[in-house]
């Protein structure tokens, strides 16, 4: 593994204040060391790791993503009440959700115009709108 890869991911658990655990930084290596963002499940991330020779509990995944996302390194995006999944692109953008492949992307943010949200309940703020547009390819 390249010593800059590891870098990025060590700079980027620094830069949220959090740990660089052996777990911690194996994990953000693989999910921002080749600088490109990502949107995983935590079973494929998993996996990821694994093949990578990593020793890491699923357990231990879900808790190092859960963590991720409470240092404000991740979103987690809901696709449906069973399958979460985990974006290390931290600007508000929409996503496409490929219902065939269970596949998550970025849509275009430039096509996307909400023109009204509706007032949050007493009490309450809105701190994110999630936009997923579901799609299924066609013959």
């Amino acid at each position: 593994m390249s010593h800059s890869v590891q870098d990025r991911g060590q700079q980027w658990l620094a830069g949220a204040g959090l740990r660089p655990t052996r777990q911690r930084l194996s994990l953000a290596t693989l999910l921002v060391g080749d600088g490109h963002n990502r949107h995983v499940t935590a079973e494929g991330l998993h996996a990821a790791a694994r093949a990578a020779g990593q020793a890491v509990s699923l357990a231990t995944v879900y808790n190092t993503l859960r963590a991720f996302c409470d240092a404000g390194l991740m979103h987690e995006i809901t696709v449906d009440g069973a399958r979460s999944y985990f974006d290390t692109r931290m600007d508000d953008h929409p996503h496409y959700f490929w219902e065939d492949g269970s596949e998550l992307t970025d849509a275009p943010t430039e096509d996307l115009e909400i023109a009204r949200l509706p007032s949050a309940p007493p009490g309450a703020e809105i701190t994110r709108v999630d936009v997923v547009i579901r799609l299924r390819r066609t013959a």
